[in-house]
């Protein structure tokens, strides 16, 4: 019987708990695996659906972390925002 090497909900907020606080980035993480959990919180931030410009992108991410433009360009990279023209929207 194979299990899932996905972790629990419990586990995944253990994880991010030292970089994710109060809706916002305490610390950015060194690995790879605690970023794509913390990215998956920043997302959730953006409205599906929603076509933003950079400026209204930068402006919610300014709120949650000063680096706005690594931010960015990490949920652009892994595929949780999508890019065309100067527009962004949320994936999925």
């Amino acid at each position: 019987m194979a299990t899932s090497a996905r972790p629990s909900a419990a586990e995944e907020l253990r994880q991010l708990r030292p970089f994710w606080r109060e809706g916002r980035i305490i610390r950015w993480p060194a690995r790879e695996s605690r970023r794509r959990l913390l990215l998956a919180e920043v997302v959730r931030a953006f409205p599906l659906g929603k076509r933003m410009t950079e400026s209204e992108v930068d402006a919610i991410l300014l709120e949650l972390w000063p680096d706005h433009c690594l931010v960015r360009r990490a949920l652009v990279d892994r595929e949780l925002l999508n890019r065309r023209g100067g527009i962004y929207w949320r994936v999925g």
